[in-house]
C-alpha cells in the first residue's frame, strides 16, 4: 500500500485509492461512525492530482483548506434539491485512520493541528460550495441548466442549452462566470502539473548555517550600506544615485573590488551598485526626499546573520536589471535576461541534491534545453550569439551567487555520468535521482538545437568535459538550505536527513522506503535508532510497526527498507522467517531477494506464500485484476483462492476481502476470468462511485 504514485501510474493509484476508501469505510463503521466513500476518493484524489507533491499520507492545514473550500467547490457538482456530503466529518475521520494505520507522512502537520483546522474551517464549507464564483466551469453550466428544469444527464440537451445562453437566449449569472474564467485563467484547472520528488539532502545545524552566514561576503556589503546610510540618511545625486566619493569610500570599506581609477560616476561601479540595489530590494535601505537612509524595521534581521542571509537569497531573483543591466542597453537578447526569475531557481533546482558537483558546461546548455521554446530567435548566427550572451549571463549570475556563499566552485574532472556519451555506454545516474536531474546524465536528445548546430555544440560540451579539468559547481550548506526551504513553500517533497528521528516508527520506515535513496535511508535509520534508550528498544519498535502495518504491500516495502538499512539486516530478515505475524513478509522478501528458492519452503509455507502473493495482487490490482490475473493462469482462481483461505495467513482482514473475491469467482463463469480489463471502470462516465458528478 504505497501513499504516493507518479502521475502516469493510474491503474496503481485507482487500486489503492479503492482500497483505501474500502478499509477506512469499514474502520469507520466498526466505531459507529459515519463516512462517504465518495469524500475520501475526492481526498484522496486532491493530493494525487490537485497539489505538486502528490502525498496521499501528508496533510497540513493549507491542504485542508484548499480541499474544503476550493477543490470541493470547483470540482464537486451538487445538483438543486441536494445537500453537500459532509465533507468535514469524512475528512476527519480519514486523516484519523490514516493515522492509526501508520500511513501518515511524519512531515506533515500532527494530528491535533489538522483535526482544529478541519472544525475551524467546517462552518466555512457548505458556503463555499454554494458560492457560484467558486466553482468550475464544467460545473457551473450544469448547475445552471438544471436549475432551469434541463436534463443535465443528456449531453445534447446541456450542450444545447450551454450554446442559448451564450447566444442570451437562456438565463444565467454573467458575473458569476466571469469570476469562474477569471479563477481559470489566473489559477489554472484544479488539477495541476506534478513536480518530481528531489533527493534527500544532509545538512548541518542552524547553529553551524548561521555561522556561515557570517562569514558571506555579500552579506558585508549590504550590512555596510545598511549601517552607511544610517537613520539620518545620505545626499544622492539628482538622479538619484551615489555620489563618487561616497562611492570611493564604500568600495573601499566593504571590498566590492571595483575599480574607482579614472571613473566618473558611481553608476559606473558594478558591483557597489548591484549592492546598493540589492539592500534596497531586501528593504534594508530606502530613499526618500533625495537621500538614503536605513530601514529602522529591518534591524532586527541585520542582527541575524542567518535570517539576513536567506532573505537576501529570496531576493536575488529580483535583481535582473541592476545584475545584468536593461533590455535598452543590450544589442541582443539573451535566454537568462529574459527569463531571469524563472531561470535562476531553475538553476538552483538543477544543483540541489545533487551526487556530484555540476561541470559548467552541462549547467551551460541546461538553460537552451528549458527555454529554447520560449525564445525562438531566426537563423542560426541569431541563436549562437543567444547562446553567447546567456553564457555570459548566466557566469554574472553564478559570480554574485558565489560572493553570497550559495554556491562553491573550483576546476577538476567531471563525474562521468555526466558524460554525453552513446546510450549503450552510458553510466546510469544514480538510484532514486528525480527524473528531473536524471535528464541531465547521459544523452540529451534533440535538447541542443537543431541538425549541425545540435551536433555541434555536443561535440564541444564532450571535448569540455573529457579533456581536462573543467569548472565545477555545487551548492554549499546555505545554497542547500535555502532552495529546500523555497521547495517546500511550493508545496514541494525535499527531504532532509535527520527531519524523521522524532517519528514514529511506522512513520520512519513508510516514508524511507518511499522517498529515501539507499545511503541516506541508513543515515536515516542510524540516527532515528541513537534517539532512542537502546539499539534493542528501536528494533523492537521498527518490527513491531511492521507487524502492525494492515496493508501487505506496505509491510514488505518497510521491512525491505529496514534490512537495506540496518546493519547485517538480512540476519534480521532470516531471524523472522518464524515469526508468527512477520513471517509471511519476511518469507516474501527471502524470495524476491533469492535468498530462498521455492523448493526450500516447506509446505505450511508454501501455502502462506499463496495467500501473501494474491493478498499483494489484491491491493496493487484490486478484485477484478486479480481475477484477470487468475484467469490467465493454469491454476485456477477457485484452487488459488482456497488454498490462500486454507492457509493460515495471519492478515485475517486481507483474506476476508479475498473471501469476498472468491464468492465473486464462484458465481462468475470461468470464462469470464481473465477478462475484466473489458469491463469499465466504475466512475468512467464521469461520476464518483455513489453516482455524484464530478467536474
Amino acid at each position: 500500500m504505497r501513499t504516493f504514485f507518479a502521475p502516469e501510474e493510474t491503474e496503481e493509484f485507482e487500486a489503492a485509492r479503492s482500497l483505501l476508501i474500502r478499509r477506512t469505510v469499514q474502520w469507520a463503521r466498526e466505531r459507529g461512525e459515519s463516512m462517504d466513500p465518495f469524500v475520501v476518493g475526492t481526498a484522496l484524489d486532491y493530493r494525487h492530482r490537485g497539489t505538486r507533491d502528490g502525498r496521499l499520507g501528508l496533510w497540513e492545514p493549507r491542504h485542508i483548506e484548499e480541499y474544503l473550500l476550493d477543490w470541493l467547490p470547483r470540482t464537486v457538482t451538487v445538483f438543486p434539491g441536494e445537500e453537500p456530503a459532509d465533507a468535514p466529518g469524512t475528512l476527519t475521520a480519514l486523516l484519523r485512520y490514516l493515522d492509526a494505520m501508520g500511513l501518515s507522512d511524519p512531515r506533515g502537520a500532527s494530528s491535533a493541528d489538522n483535526l482544529a483546522a478541519i472544525e475551524s474551517l467546517a462552518p466555512r464549507y457548505a458556503p463555499a460550495m454554494a458560492d457560484r464564483r467558486r466553482w468550475g466551469m464544467a460545473k457551473f453550466w450544469a448547475v445552471t441548466a438544471a436549475e432551469q428544469g434541463v436534463d443535465v444527464q443528456d449531453p445534447a440537451a446541456l450542450e444545447s442549452f450551454v450554446e442559448q445562453a451564450q447566444q442570451g437566449e437562456a438565463p444565467y449569472d454573467q458575473d458569476a462566470l466571469d469570476e469562474v474564467l477569471r479563477n481559470h485563467l489566473t489559477r489554472g484547472p484544479a488539477e495541476v502539473t506534478r513536480a518530481e520528488p528531489q533527493l534527500p539532502v544532509l545538512l548541518p545545524a542552524e547553529k553551524e548555517l548561521r555561522a556561515r552566514a557570517e562569514m558571506s561576503r555579500a552579506l558585508r556589503w549590504l550590512r555596510g550600506i545598511a549601517d552607511w546610510a544610517g537613520h539620518e540618511g545620505r545626499v544622492l545625486t539628482a538622479k538619484g544615485n551615489l555620489r563618487m566619493a561616497d562611492a570611493r569610500t564604500l568600495v573601499a570599506e566593504l571590498g566590492t573590488g571595483d575599480v574607482v581609477d579614472s571613473v566618473r560616476s558611481s553608476t559606473q561601479l558594478p558591483t557597489l551598485g548591484l549592492a546598493v540595489e540589492w539592500a534596497k530590494k531586501a528593504r534594508l535601505v530606502r530613499v526618500a526626499k533625495g537621500r538614503l537612509y536605513a530601514v529602522a524595521k529591518a534591524q532586527p534581521l541585520l542582527r541575524d546573520p542567518l535570517a539576513l542571509w536567506r532573505h537576501a537569497f529570496e531576493t536575488f531573483p529580483e535583481l535582473r536589471v541592476p545584475l545584468l543591466g536593461t533590455r535598452s542597453g543590450r544589442h541582443v537578447g539573451s535566454l537568462l535576461f529574459d527569463s531571469f526569475e524563472d531561470a535562476v531557481p531553475d538553476v538552483l533546482n538543477t544543483l540541489y541534491s545533487l551526487p556530484h558537483a555540476m561541470p559548467w558546461p552541462r549547467l551551460r546548455d541546461s538553460l537552451p534545453l528549458r527555454y529554447r521554446a520560449e525564445h525562438e530567435p531566426t537563423g542560426r548566427y541569431a541563436w549562437q550569439t543567444e547562446l553567447a550572451h546567456a553564457d555570459r549571463d548566466l557566469r554574472t549570475a553564478l559570480d554574485v551567487l558565489e560572493d553570497l556563499g550559495a554556491i562553491k566552485r573550483h576546476d577538476g574532472m567531471a563525474d562521468p555520468v555526466f558524460l554525453d556519451i552513446p546510450l549503450e555506454e552510458s553510466v546510469l545516474p544514480p538510484a532514486g535521482m528525480p527524473p528531473e536531474l536524471a535528464e541531465l546524465f547521459g544523452a540529451v536528445a534533440g535538447g541542443h538545437g537543431d541538425g549541425e548546430d545540435a551536433a555541434e555544440r555536443s561535440k564541444v560540451q564532450r571535448a569540455e568535459l573529457t579533456d581536462g579539468p573543467v569548472e565545477l559547481i555545487r551548492l554549499t550548506a546555505l545554497g542547500h538550505d535555502s532552495v529546500r526551504r523555497r521547495l517546500l513553500a511550493e508545496g514541494r517533497d525535499a527531504p532532509q536527513v535527520g527531519e524523521l528521528t522524532h517519528a514514529s516508527a511506522a512513520g520512519l520506515l513508510g516514508v524511507i522506503a518511499e522517498h529515501y535513496d539507499p545511503d541516506a535511508a541508513r543515515t536515516e535509520l542510524a540516527a532515528w535508532v541513537a534517539a532512542r534508550e537502546s539499539p534493542a528498544e528501536a528494533l523492537q519498535k521498527l518490527t513491531d510497526a511492521v507487524r502492525a502495518t494492515p496493508f501487505r504491500t506496505r509491510a514488505e516495502a518497510m521491512l525491505d527498507a529496514l534490512v537495506d538499512a540496518y546493519p547485517d539486516g538480512e540476519a534480521l530478515l532470516r531471524g523472522l522467517r518464524g515469526d508468527p505475524l512477520l513471517g509471511p513478509t519476511a518469507l516474501s522478501v527471502l524470495v524476491r531477494r533469492e535468498v530462498l528458492g521455492a523448493e526450500d519452503l516447506n509446505e505450511p509455507e508454501s501455502l502462506v506464500m499463496v495467500a501473501e502473493s494474491l493478498l499483494q495482487l489484491l491491493e496493487t490490482a484490486g478484485p477484478e485484476g486479480l481475477l484477470e490475473i487468475l484467469g490467465g493462469r493454469e491454476l485456477s482462481a477457485h484452487k488459488a483462492l482456497e488454498a490462500a483461505l486454507a492457509s493460515g495467513h495471519p492478515d485475517q482482514a486481507g483474506l476476508a476481502d479475498l473471501r469476498t473475491v472468491a464468492e465473486q469467482a464462484r458465481r462468475r463463469p470461468a470464462a469470464h476470468l481473465g477478462r475484466s480489463h473489458q469491463r469499465r471502470r466504475p466512475g468512467a462516465s464521469g461520476r464518483g462511485r455513489d453516482g455524484r458528478r464530478r467536474h
